[in-house]
């Protein structure tokens, strides 16, 4: 029977952890971190999730801001609202919720982000340092990965890591991470995706999977060899009239059958969706600390 990788209690104490910082901070007479959300349109999961990152905020002590568009704010709007928060003394990161809608142009919105305010880690120049292994902002989903596996104390090093999927949130830069000369990492990395052939020839010979692909129940437990790790960041709603909310939250991983073959394993939820929330919030302090405006 695997052991959980407690994504939900790791993260409050990760949030606990961040919050005497801002207690410490708040004694010297500063003001306290400021992150800022942008919403645009009424995206129910954007909605939920911004929500939630602003409930965590207040949790740690920090200062947040929810910023509201319309669907139909022009991109010219929110390159200017962009523009104003790179210059603003008051805020330290920001982040703009994906997706966004058709007339806005997500690649150019990313990139008038300031570098030095990107907390999602979405920035080039960001994910440029993270390839190099240069200190920067990590995308907070691979950084909650790494630091489960840190506090864990899984290792990483010598072993084969699969990663399922290939996004620019979870996929590249988890394969970037596993391979890079630190712990954790040091792994034998594999990046398969839609494309690839079989699968499962892959997963059955590795000692990490990774999946971040978005499809209810994809890893079963025959597609895994024994002892392995696994790493689940699929999420999605899938109807179910039998309960009370009429759906439930599934993770790539069929749970079951993988539960008795795998040695560590992260439940959904509770795994590493709470890390995700709570490396942003990490990500937040480490602005603060290097701006140059927080006196």
């Amino acid at each position: 029977m695997a052991q959980i990788l407690d994504g939900l209690a790791l993260s409050k104490q990760i949030k606990s952890e961040i919050k005497e910082e801002v207690e410490k901070i708040l004694a010297r007479k500063r003001r306290a971190p400021h992150l800022v959300a942008i919403l645009v349109g009424n995206n129910g999961a954007s909605k939920a999730y911004v929500n939630s990152k602003v409930k965590d905020c207040e949790e740690v002590g920090f200062t947040s801001s929810l910023i509201k568009f319309p669907n139909t704010v022009s991109e010219a709007e929110l390159l200017e609202k962009i523009d104003e928060l790179n210059k603003s003394k008051a805020v330290d990161g920001f982040i703009v919720q994906l997706p966004l809608p058709e007339q806005i142009d997500q690649e150019k919105i990313i990139n008038a982000i300031d570098p030095r305010k990107d907390v999602d880690g979405f920035h080039p120049e960001n994910f440029g340092k993270m390839a190099l292994e240069m200190d920067t902002f990590l995308p907070a989903t691979p950084f909650g990965i790494l630091t489960l596996l840190e506090r864990y104390n899984i290792d990483t090093k010598g072993k084969h890591c699969v990663i399922i999927g290939r996004s620019r949130i979870v996929g590249k830069p988890m394969s970037i991470l596993m391979g890079r000369k630190d712990f954790p990492g040091n792994s034998t990395v594999t990046l398969v995706h839609s494309y690839t052939q079989n699968i499962e020839e892959y997963t059955k010979h590795a000692d990490i999977v990774i999946t971040a692909l978005g499809t209810p129940d994809f890893l079963k437990g025959n597609m895994i060899k024994d002892g392995a790790i696994i790493i689940d960041v699929g999420i999605t709603r899938v109807d179910d009239s039998s309960l009370p909310k009429g759906y439930r939250l599934a993770g790539d991983v069929d749970f079951e059958s993988c539960k008795d073959k795998a040695s560590w394993i992260t439940p959904v939820p509770g795994g590493v969706g709470p890390m995700t929330r709570a490396m942003l919030m990490k990500n937040t302090i480490l602005a603060y600390k290097t701006s140059v405006y927080n006196d």
